[in-house]
């Protein structure tokens, strides 16, 4: 069996790979996205027998959502995601210093599995219904941002260039979802209206 800790930054992730004595086999700091996710197997595959299941592999991390946790979950390893006050915790017990770096929390997730992870829970991967469900939801959220960005730029557009034709605006814009836009305008008529000339 091998345990593997994840300390994950925005753009990199640093991993450690212990065997089941705590000795550690292998330390990388991966990339984000496509190339990282694709290069831990080869880690950690260098390290298992031919005939092992990926089930022999428990990874620790302080996520339980994410692309990459899914692509983990997918693979079939074995992921508990730790709350990081958990980790911070961990980490007290067993260093004075109180120093972190993404290195020595990968070492600390690492044995961390190693020693709790039965306290500790596993993220359980999503059904196919579950994750449809997302992939509609996200889509139906990407859309309502890509519709707002739309009116948004529409506002801005009549309100700095043309003028004489946001009064036109007026009309299209509450019925479809630019409230704010159409209030603004009114407001700042209003202070024009009662501003001396």
């Amino acid at each position: 069996m091998l345990f593997v800790g994840d300390g994950w930054a925005e753009d990199h992730h640093d991993v450690e790979v212990q065997e089941e004595a705590g000795r550690g086999l292998v330390k990388a700091r991966l990339p984000k996205g496509l190339a990282g996710i694709t290069r831990l197997p080869e880690l950690v595959g260098a390290h298992l027998p031919e005939d092992a299941d990926p089930a022999q592999v428990v990874i620790g991390i302080e996520s339980d959502r994410g692309p990459w946790v899914s692509a983990l979950v997918t693979a079939g390893y074995q992921v508990i995601a730790m709350n990081p006050l958990q980790a911070a915790r961990y980490r007290e017990r067993c260093s004075t210093s109180g120093a972190t770096s993404d290195a020595g929390d990968a070492h600390a997730l690492a044995d961390m599995v190693r020693t709790d992870r039965h306290q500790l829970r596993a993220v359980a991967g999503d059904s196919a219904l579950t994750e449809a469900v997302k992939s509609i939801v996200w889509a139906h959220q990407t859309l309502v941002w890509d519709r707002t960005r739309q009116v948004q730029r529409c506002a801005r557009r009549c309100w700095s260039r043309s003028r004489p034709l946001w009064p036109c605006s007026t009309a299209w814009l509450p019925r479809h979802g630019c409230l704010k836009a159409h209030t603004a305008y009114n407001s700042n008529r209003l202070a024009s209206s009662m501003s001396p000339k």
